[in-house]
């Protein structure tokens, strides 16, 4: 959580868990989608390099394609944090879009790309040739192969002019879900038709995913990279997933695997088509050398703006707070709020408010932000030496907590859900209660961010005692070797380079 506003914000939700849906009902709910872009004009494509690709202003002032990325850059780098700025990974991430371009089904295209400051693994192009890799996604990958194999996939999409394909589609959806509504008077009719539209353009979108990844393979391939780094890397996602998730079988938090489908048998379609290079593990160049040594120091997990999560606990230095959450939690820690997710259905949203009227926390709760409040369970309390305030509310299937907290001009809120009739409510939001507090000079100075680190291993080291030096959680060889692509039966031997996370 970077900031807190004037107004009550707008909730994302993670598409699956049911939890987050309930406190989004309590409130309202934002859901940002990637590799795919909003965009209001429509294009012929037609292929026309320019004469002069090493300016990008020049190649690009007079293509609409670019105008519409142009457009759309600000909004997308808002959302992802801003840019992430480090000389020595773009220089990395450069070589390897360069290599690739040179091999692309039209090398006259030029790109930017921006690498962006988020934690999520997120990777996806704009029409023009704005290409996007967060420094999550670096962080993940284990050499330069993977990250060409996500690049060469978004700039498939690019050189297909699938943005603007999905564009013209997504308009003529939206027309006939139009008409179906006026000519009928019913909006659940238009919705209706908006709905099969959907499902249409999914089916579609699928198609163009499939036809990246062919693309994107050969690239790879012949820019004399690692073929077989496309499949390798969709693997370890979705290993990265199962590890992050409270529950592995629902949630869908890892945004690139939310936008780019992740089925066994688009794996092995990769490996398939791989194979025209040669054997696994006979071909290509991994580039993980060059690769490590490009992201070493590489922030890693939560901006300072954002504040960091430490096992169980939140803090943010630069509000000077924190607080814990109860243990089996996860805490998710976005730009807009800080979400937690439990066992049992239990659901925790942290975030802030500008408290500009000074009125009543109790009034400022029957104030109406919340949906299905209960008004004789409001009731005036202390929170370790603070104003605050608490309530109970009701609404759809689940019941809430709500706790509010004031701290010189701002508000703190807590929402906690659980199923209805739960009897985890009220200890859960004890714990949040007892444990929110200012934090001390001290401690606030003391909060340092987590990078990656890359460590040769000596004589005697093993996965356990490396995995010791991991810092930010407590499942250290867990992360251990998903960073660094091992598995259960994996070795290291002296000399071997590694990454940790470490401050």
């Amino acid at each position: 959580m970077n900031r807190t506003t004037g107004t009550d914000p707008q909730f994302r939700r993670k598409s699956s868990a049911v939890p987050l849906r309930a406190v989004s009902a309590l409130i309202g709910t934002l859901l940002l989608s990637s590799c795919q872009s909003v965009i209001e004009q429509t294009y012929e494509p037609s292929v026309a390099p320019s004469s002069t690709p090493q300016i990008v202003e020049e190649v690009q002032k007079n293509d609409p394609r670019a105008q519409v990325g142009a457009r759309e850059h600000p909004r997308i780098v808002a959302s992802y944090g801003g840019e992430y700025e480090d000389e020595k990974t773009e220089r990395l991430v450069a070589r390897i879009t360069g290599a690739l371009t040179a091999v692309s089904e039209n090398p006259n295209q030029s790109y930017r790309i921006t690498i962006l400051n988020s934690p999520a693994i997120n990777a996806f192009a704009l029409p023009g040739g704005y290409l996007y890799v967060t420094r999550g996604l670096l962080a993940l990958a284990d050499d330069a192969s993977e990250v060409a194999a996500v690049l060469s996939h978004e700039m498939a999409h690019v050189t297909a002019n699938h943005g603007i394909e999905r564009q013209q589609r997504e308009e003529a959806e939206v027309i006939a879900s139009r008409v179906v509504s006026e000519v009928l008077s019913s909006d659940l009719a238009g919705k209706q038709a908006l709905a099969r539209g959907k499902l249409r353009l999914a089916a579609f979108s699928r198609n163009q995913e499939l036809q990246a990844d062919v693309i994107g393979v050969r690239m790879l391939g012949e820019a004399g990279y690692d073929p077989y780094a496309a499949a390798r890397f969709l693997d370890a996602m979705a290993a990265y997933s199962r590890f992050s998730s409270v529950d592995p079988d629902s949630d869908q938090s890892l945004d690139f695997l939310s936008s780019h489908p992740s089925a066994p048998q688009r794996v092995d379609l990769a490996r398939r088509h791989a194979r025209a290079f040669g054997a696994e593990g006979t071909v290509g160049d991994r580039g993980r050398d060059y690769y490590l040594a490009g992201i070493d120091g590489l922030l890693y997990g939560d901006s300072p703006q954002e504040g960091y999560v430490r096992g169980q606990t939140f803090l943010h230095g630069k509000l000077g707070i924190r607080f814990d959450v109860p243990t089996g939690f996860q805490i998710d820690n976005k730009a807009e709020a800080v979400l937690a997710t439990g066992p049992g259905e239990t659901a925790i949203r942290f975030d802030g408010v500008a408290d500009t009227q000074k009125r009543s926390l109790t009034d400022y709760i029957a104030s109406g932000w919340v949906t299905g409040l209960q008004p004789d369970t409001i009731r005036a309390i202390n929170v370790n030496g603070l104003e605050a305030a608490t309530a109970r509310a009701s609404a759809e299937r689940w019941d809430f907590d709500v706790t509010v907290i004031r701290i010189d001009t701002q508000i703190y809120r807590f929402l906690t859900a659980v199923p209805k009739g739960a009897p985890s409510l009220e200890p859960t939001a004890n714990i949040l209660r007892a444990s929110f507090r200012r934090m001390t000079p001290q401690e606030a100075a003391a909060l340092k961010p987590l990078r990656i680190r890359v460590v040769t291993a000596r004589p005697g080291d093993t996965l356990a005692t490396l995995s010791a030096r991991m810092m930010g959680t407590d499942r250290k060889l867990d992360l251990f070797r998903l960073i660094n692509a091992m598995q259960v039966t994996s070795t290291v031997k002296p000399g071997d380079k590694v990454k940790i996370i470490s401050e």
